[in-house]
């Protein structure tokens, strides 16, 4: 009796640890007050877009927001989401990296799965060695 309920105390534990692992889905970000109103509508379009999976409109609008405000750290992060879903993981790296180093304090983008796959995000900015290169890339320029 007590071996099963050993068992069975081990299955939840390990059920449980499991479930936690899989985190919140990647939505994308809404723009900080400050954004000009041309990158906010791009930006709900955008939002529409992923959500009905349609990835190719989503990766159109939000590059439209990338350069409507680009020093967003939120219209980076969303343009990355819409890459990555496309499964263009070289440039939505590029663009996690550049969310992490406009929007500091952001804990969504600094917190977020997709942006954890890329480095250890504790330091400051992504040398430009790194930008141009098929390195893996770290945050803060490297190993100390």
């Amino acid at each position: 009796m007590k071996a099963r309920v050993l068992v069975l105390v081990l299955v939840v534990i390990v059920g449980l640890t499991g479930c936690a692992k899989k985190g919140r889905p990647l939505v994308p970000l809404a723009l900080d007050r400050g954004a000009t109103p041309q990158a906010v509508t791009l930006t709900e379009q955008g939002t529409q877009a992923y959500q009905t999976k349609q990835f190719d409109a989503a990766k159109q609008y939000f590059s439209q927001a990338v350069a409507a405000d680009p020093q967003s750290g939120q219209t980076h992060y969303n343009y990355a989401l819409a890459l990555n879903a496309l499964g263009d993981v070289d440039e939505a790296r590029q663009h996690f990296i550049e969310a992490a180093n406009l929007a500091p304090g952001d804990k969504t983008i600094w917190d977020s799965p997709a942006l954890h796959q890329y480095g250890n995000p504790q330091t400051e900015k992504v040398t430009k060695e790194h930008r141009t290169t098929n390195s893996r890339p770290t945050f803060g320029g490297g190993p100390r």
